[in-house]
């Protein structure tokens, strides 16, 4: 008898613990949040991703009521600070803006400490913007029909350059070439800044960039554009076709930018911070400021931004293997 009361009062006892670690749990995502939220950035400050992560930051901390810090941990193409939220805890305390990178870095490397689908809980998209095909003033083509007349009757003539391997201008033009059916040469930079200067002075042929960064460029006559690689035209250069109006039916390639925490993070926490991104998105500062970047808001649920990782890292290893492109 004396052995069953201890039974009993042992299940009791944990019985009421997991009562209490459940009613605790329930208590912490009712009050959240209590105390500042970190945002990290996996790029070094000063970046194309700062302006849109701060002010994301910005409107953030005035919805949910806590200052939410922006916190740049750069290196090793995005997989640093990554890596860093990944581990960190499921509280809704620390959290991950990134970008396009995060599904490059993964299809480009063999080995990251971390899993991008595993270890990442999508929050919500909250933006996209697309990159233009630009050519040196010495190529010989007025449009996209023309160039690729060009490659195609030169293969491994036109030489293309990059802000790195692996990265979006590299494997965004190698798609490009794939789906064209053409042979391009690849030149890596250590950032797009030295690439467009050996593309203004006919070093190399082409150039997959953004659009703000290369409209001084094109305004000042000093290279070509030809084509806009999103779904649709940009605001930015409105005269300018897409690549599926130019002749690549179908053709679509945007950078876009989204908010996620480490795995394990709490429903409660997530549909909070979805909704609250989501009215951010909406705001005539955010709008303003993707109307600058030639970007669009994207506002969405988890589910959508988790198959958007899913089918870029379809996208990109399918990319690679196929065209054998050496990433390491």
């Amino acid at each position: 008898m004396a052995l069953f009361n201890l039974r009993c009062t042992t299940v009791a006892t944990i019985t009421a613990l997991v009562g209490v670690l459940i009613a605790s749990a329930s208590w912490a995502q009712d009050q959240w949040p209590d105390h500042p939220i970190k945002l990290v950035v996996p790029f070094a400050p000063g970046g194309s991703d700062d302006p849109l992560a701060r002010m994301v930051a910005s409107k953030l901390s005035q919805r949910l009521g806590q200052n939410v810090i922006v916190e740049n941990r750069g290196g090793a193409g995005s997989s640093i600070g990554t890596d860093y939220v990944s581990k960190s805890k499921p509280d809704g305390y620390t959290l991950l803006f990134t970008s396009t990178s995060i599904t490059t870095t993964a299809a480009s490397r063999k080995v990251l400490p971390y899993n991008p689908v595993k270890d990442l809980q999508p929050i919500g998209e909250v933006a996209s913007a697309p990159f233009l095909v630009i050519v040196s003033n010495e190529v010989k083509a007025k449009n996209i029909a023309e160039f690729l007349s060009l490659a195609r009757a030169q293969p491994n003539k036109i030489k293309y350059g990059s802000a790195g391997v692996g990265g979006m201008n590299h494997l965004g033009t190698a798609q490009f070439a794939s789906a064209a059916k053409i042979e391009l040469v690849h030149v890596p930079y250590k950032g797009i800044a030295p690439a467009f200067v050996d593309l203004m002075g006919g070093n190399l042929q082409m150039l997959l960039p953004s659009v703000p960064s290369s409209i001084q460029y094109i305004h000042g006559d000093k290279l070509r554009a030809l084509a806009v690689t999103g779904a649709q035209r940009s605001p930015l250069v409105p005269d300018l076709p897409t690549l599926a109006e130019a002749g690549l039916p179908n053709f679509r390639l945007e950078v876009w930018w989204g908010l996620f925490g480490p795995s394990g993070l709490p429903q409660p926490i997530i549909k909070r911070l979805n909704t609250e991104l989501n009215a951010v998105l909406a705001s005539p500062e955010i709008k303003d400021l993707l109307t600058r970047e030639g970007a669009t808001a994207q506002p969405g649920t988890p589910e959508a931004l988790g198959n958007l990782v899913q089918s870029d890292l379809t996208r990109w290893t399918t990319l690679i293997k196929d065209e054998h492109i050496r990433t390491e």
